[in-house]
């Protein structure tokens, strides 16, 4: 069985010292979570060494936002994936919708992330999702295809074992607006069947994929109940500790 996994994306928000807080205040209500539940939390690059130090980094993975596309260099202004890991980052996530949309990051430019991410030996959470206007032209599962096969196919089966997929449906990314539990499940499923297809049957089941897209704790349960979705990546829900707790607990 697939253990399930609540990532926390904080995005660009909260001061060091809300920050700080708000680790503090999820560590300690973890405690009392079921452990079998997989809990991530990415706070901005500022947070990451202060964070380290107020988590049980046994029982809360920490994570990054992105990384750069390059291992090294005259890349003013860019974090490497080596740079996080020397901070104790265990994860990155990477292609989040943002990053495609805002700064143009591409499914090559991705896979170079990715790959980069795995060389650490750190799990790479690789975000995928269509707009509504893909989704309203019937194109969504063109697009997902794509983004999955352009971002993930190069790696060998030892690298697709440390990738953590995020299905994002851009339409419902901060909107109020969710993809019902079934438009969940048809994506996950679709996704999975994918990676049967380059992979086989074992790592396909073995591999976690995450739904994100305005989850919050009246919702959760009922996504989370469906039997390709694997957990949640959370944005703003993550922000609070009571809602963030009542999602891994759902």
């Amino acid at each position: 069985m697939r253990k399930r996994i609540v990532a926390g994306n904080w995005k660009m928000n909260t001061s060091l010292e809300e920050g700080i807080a708000l680790a503090k205040s999820i560590n300690e209500e973890v405690k009392a979570s079921k452990e079998d539940i997989g809990v991530i939390i990415a706070p901005p690059f500022t947070h990451l060494t202060s964070v380290k130090e107020v988590i049980n980094t046994e029982r809360i993975c920490l994570a990054a936002q992105n990384c750069a596309a390059e291992a090294k260099g005259a890349y003013t202004g860019e974090v490497s994936a080596s740079m996080l890991k020397s901070l104790g980052v265990k994860a990155i996530i990477i292609g989040h919708s943002e990053r495609r949309a805002y700064y143009g990051e591409t499914n090559e430019i991705l896979n170079k992330k990715v790959k980069l991410t795995l060389s650490e030996s750190l799990k790479a959470i690789y975000c995928c999702g269509e707009t509504l206007e893909e989704r309203e032209s019937g194109k969504l599962f063109e697009i997902i295809n794509s983004q999955i096969v352009d971002g993930l196919f190069n790696l060998s089966n030892e690298e697709i074992e440390n990738v953590i997929i995020a299905y994002e449906p851009v339409w419902a990314i901060g909107t109020g607006v969710t993809a019902s539990s079934d438009q969940a499940q048809e994506m996950h499923a679709f996704i999975r069947n994918l990676v049967n297809q380059k992979y086989g049957g074992k790592i396909a089941n073995e591999v976690k994929i995450l739904y994100g897209g305005s989850v919050k704790p009246d919702n959760a349960s009922e996504i989370f109940g469906k039997e390709d979705v694997d957990g949640g990546l959370i944005g703003g829900a993550s922000l609070k500790t009571s809602d963030f707790l009542s999602i891994i607990n759902a």
